[in-house]
């Protein structure tokens, strides 16, 4: 749970701190900013939905608690969301220059931000549901 709890407060830091604070930049320190924070932070979410998923596969495996399955489920949906909905917006701001910073660059990091949330919610279903899985134990 404790890792599932990292990865969602992450994440709603990343949506209440960080991303307020970087729209509050003009657009090539925004993109500037979002390009040298991308990088940590993606090692640091896959990092701990990994070894998360992990974790909750085994208190599955050893006490057949549906809960943990349910968290594991929501905690590993953030990869193929990540992949497949977010990367490629990520590989777009990647790509730009500094110079090249503009009103679209700004609302490819705002929808980043929208979709970012997503993540947040899963890690959140995750955590809720280790914290019931938690307490049913026997």
């Amino acid at each position: 749970m404790a890792l599932a709890a990292l990865f969602c407060g992450a994440a709603i830091y990343i949506l209440t701190a960080e991303q307020p604070a970087r729209l509050s930049l003009d657009d090539g320190a925004l993109l500037r900013q979002w390009q040298a924070a991308i990088g940590p932070a993606t090692r640091m979410q896959a990092t701990l939905v990994v070894v998360t998923t992990l974790c909750a596969g085994l208190s599955w495996r050893s006490s057949r608690n549906p809960a943990w399955l349910i968290g594991m489920f929501a905690i590993l949906a953030n990869l193929p969301f990540t992949l497949l909905v977010i990367a490629p917006i990520n590989t777009e701001l990647q790509a730009m220059a500094a110079a090249q910073a503009s009103a679209a660059s700004r609302h490819l990091i705002q929808r980043w931000g929208e979709l970012h949330a997503i993540r947040a919610g899963l890690g959140l279903v995750a955590v809720l549901s280790f914290g019931w899985a938690l307490s049913r134990r026997p």
